[in-house]
């Protein structure tokens, strides 16, 4: 891996560079997404079973395009039964943690017949996007899902691409099922998008469409924000480790590349202030990367958006963190829990050696849908608040409004309002 010895041209440069990465860059296939959203929102299923059998190579119609009781069932039987356990254990872990993020309606009351409140209401209808073949990831399942049902959402369509021979990931059914969700669609892609923004003769229209996916899936999503909610514009996967010279090298090595492998386009770094153990990291990179099964993968991600940063001191180095605002941050220095408090941007944040990012993507339970490409700056982790909306609430009596009356009626004139005046004028005539 890259050595860099960090200052503002290279920290500069670095974050250029790292921008490329964002779905935002990738305009060029903007067109071939618009065509399909335009094709599903004028023609249905029609063209839902065209691109599906185009794209995926199955023939998909209204009569098995919804995965069937029986379907579910057998995928039971093909993943092993420890999985399902495991599955079952995350399940747990990942609703307890949402269930602390639950919000309650709350309403204050005066003497003089004020009520001031705010009423939380479950968004009623959730589309849940889950990626297929290679990519399909249970997990995912779980860390969509599970807030959804913990926020109240009654009713959540989860739409996933067959195979040729028109069956869904396993994996992806038996997480759904262990979740509470038996409403699944076989479709993928920007046509699952269109069809789950603009609604089909089998797919009903959502509300708000979660789930990560590919760069047509990306731009979908953000062509159909507005007419629906949406989570985010997922980029590729980052881990971003803060150490000191207490550091292990060995994990810090391994925690790298457990994102390195995800896609080439995925972001490793490191930010230390010691160049010693930079140069011991980057050996146990190379000693990591001849053993492990996706070596090309990890290669180019690391050839492109891998580095090791050295910075003068801890303050410098935790600058450059919260410049980067990474989607996963590991904090391996000393005391790990003071440095904490200085980081201002990051998704998830893992602290001491033993908090590794693997452990958030499956088992601990908070959420994995963290921001990336450097929207840690002003965006949240998926949670239980992505599910709900909140209404305000006002009541006044007659006595709780005089003495505002002369106020609210000059303020409104003022702005050119004299409707607006005329509104609370009226009821003192």
């Amino acid at each position: 891996m890259k050595i860099i010895e960090l200052n503002s041209e290279t920290k500069k440069n670095i974050l250029e560079d790292l921008l490329k990465r964002s779905p935002n860059q990738y305009e060029s296939y903007a067109e071939a997404v618009n065509d399909i959203l335009r094709e599903v929102r004028m023609k249905k299923d029609e063209a839902l079973f065209s691109f599906t059998k185009r794209f995926d190579q199955a023939d998909i119609n209204s009569e098995n395009i919804r995965v069937t009781q029986e379907e579910i069932e057998a995928a039971y039987n093909e993943i092993d039964p420890k999985l399902i356990d495991i599955i079952r254990k995350a399940l747990v872990n990942i609703e307890v943690y949402h269930s602390k993020q639950k919000q309650y309606s709350w309403f204050d009351t005066t003497e003089n017949g004020t009520i001031l409140g705010q009423k939380i209401t479950p968004i009623e209808t959730v589309g849940v996007y889950v990626p297929g073949g290679k990519a399909a990831y249970p997990s995912s399942v779980l860390m969509n899902v599970i807030p959804a049902k913990v926020a109240g959402v009654s009713r959540i369509v989860m739409t996933t691409p067959p195979d040729k021979d028109g069956k869904v990931n396993p994996g992806t059914l038996v997480a759904a099922k262990e979740a509470g969700i038996t409403e699944v669609y076989k479709v993928g892609g920007a046509q699952a998008i269109a069809a789950l923004a603009y609604g089909t003769e089998s797919i009903p229209k959502v509300d708000k469409i979660v789930g990560p996916g590919n760069i047509y899936v990306a731009l979908a999503k953000k062509a159909v924000y507005g007419h629906v909610s949406i989570d985010s514009i997922a980029g590729p996967s980052e881990i971003l480790v803060l150490a000191d010279e207490t550091a292990n090298p060995k994990y810090i090595a391994a925690d790298l590349l457990s994102q390195a492998e995800h896609d080439e386009l995925a972001s490793s770094i490191l930010v230390t202030t010691s160049r010693e153990l930079a140069e011991k990291v980057s050996k146990e990179v190379d000693i990591f990367v001849s053993q492990l099964s996706r070596k090309e993968i990890i290669q180019k991600s690391l050839d492109q958006y891998g580095y090791l940063l050295v910075a003068k001191d801890m303050e410098e180095a935790i600058e450059t963190v919260n410049d980067i605002a990474s989607e996963h941050l590991e904090i391996m220095t000393k005391d790990p829990f003071m440095v904490m408090t200085k980081i201002k941007n990051a998704g998830a944040i893992f602290l001491g050696e033993y908090s590794s990012e693997p452990l958030g993507d499956y088992m601990a339970g908070p959420n994995h849908v963290l921001p990336t490409n450097g929207t840690a700056k002003f965006f949240s982790p998926l949670s239980v608040d992505d599910f709900v909306k909140k209404s305000s609430i006002l009541s006044y009596s007659k006595e709780a409004l005089a003495p505002l009356q002369e106020d609210i009626v000059f303020f409104a004139k003022s702005e050119g309002l004299t409707a607006h005046a005329n509104s609370i004028s009226v009821r003192f005539q």
